[in-house]
């Protein structure tokens, strides 16, 4: 009976502090959308810090060539969770894409296209005639038709250079291309890229594109087959968020041991603007992660209206989930 009343009262504290219970390891491939960059920091905290571990949980985090590439991976099941942005998500939907976003990471958007001041770039509409340059599976080159249409600018005019993610950078400083679509938090690799007095940011935000972005997301498999793993998955990727938010140094010394070949001059300064994009209401009421219904819907519809060569209108519900979140507040300021 002692034994029996000690084995019960385990139990009992167990349920009362939500300590994880020791359970069978389960594999779990997380497509990142990119090479290792601060929007990425959070996820080698959680490993580091035991938040998968102590989950029962083996995360492999996988590099890609943007959101059309983890999308590409989660949709055939190489990967069981991914990342990506909001609005490539869903015209992936429309086009038969079995995915749905599980969670958001940036509450407002970086979308942004980068330029030089030489360019005379200074509204969508000196886009016209210039090249672009973007991997196929860029978020914004996917996305830069339906900018183009909310801003008036003739999309054929425009000339787009594929390239590999990390040649960005040197595409737009050699002069090869006029202007690179990347997230505003990429800020600091550009500075030093193209120089800070010669840099020019034009904000999607300030041309009619404010929607969801960054967003974590899975397949509708895994949503059906595997909803503990989803759940604890995400439980523990916000832990993640919430030590990066509270003490970044700390953060970013696990990154680097994690990631040597991180330079921390960019990434700290990188990682530091996408926390500006967390630090909002939304997620202080509700959690880091949490979507407002509203602003998804409005994301959704922005896209069915504007996205050119949608097969089909997509349903708000089809394309998110807040079931699967576990609060995690932010720290507090």
């Amino acid at each position: 009976m002692k034994r029996l009343a000690a084995v019960l009262a385990a139990v009992h504290v167990l349920a009362v502090t939500g300590a994880p219970v020791a359970q069978p390891t389960q594999k779990l491939v997380f497509a990142l959308n990119w090479f290792a960059v601060g929007d990425h920091a959070a996820y080698w905290v959680a490993l580091d810090k035991g938040y998968y571990k102590s989950r029962g949980l083996d995360v492999e985090l996988q590099n890609s060539k943007g959101s059309g590439d983890s999308i590409a991976k989660v949709d055939t099941n190489r990967a069981d969770v991914g990342l990506a942005d909001a609005v490539v998500v869903i015209p992936r939907v429309a086009q038969g894409a079995r995915i749905k976003i599980v969670g958001a990471v940036f509450d407002n958007t970086p979308l942004n296209i980068w330029t030089r001041k030489d360019t005379g770039i200074t509204r969508p509409k000196d886009l016209e005639g210039k090249i672009l340059a973007a991997p196929p599976g860029d978020s914004q080159r996917q996305l830069f038709p339906a900018f183009a249409k909310v801003n008036g600018v003739d999309a054929s005019k425009v000339t787009w250079l594929s390239i590999e993610p990390a040649a960005k950078f040197v595409a737009l400083a050699e002069k090869r291309a006029d202007a690179v679509p990347d997230y505003t938090t990429g800020q600091p690799f550009w500075e030093k890229a193209v120089g800070k007095d010669n840099l020019v940011a034009m904000p999607w935000h300030k041309y009619g594109f404010d929607t969801y972005s960054m967003s974590i997301f899975t397949s509708d498999k895994t949503l059906a087959e595997r909803p503990k793993v989803l759940r604890d998955f995400l439980a523990a990727s916000y832990l993640g968020w919430r030590d990066v938010m509270a003490d970044p140094k700390a953060a970013l010394e696990i990154f680097k041991k994690r990631v040597p070949d991180i330079d921390l001059a960019l990434i700290e300064p990188n990682m530091l603007l996408g926390l500006e994009l967390m630090r909002t209401e939304r997620y202080a009421k509700n959690g880091i992660g949490w979507m407002d219904r509203g602003k998804m819907c409005g994301t959704v519809e922005f896209i069915n209206t504007y996205m050119p060569d949608m097969p089909r209108k997509v349903g708000c519900d089809e394309v998110f989930t807040n079931d699967f979140l576990t609060k995690v507040e932010p720290p507090k300021k």
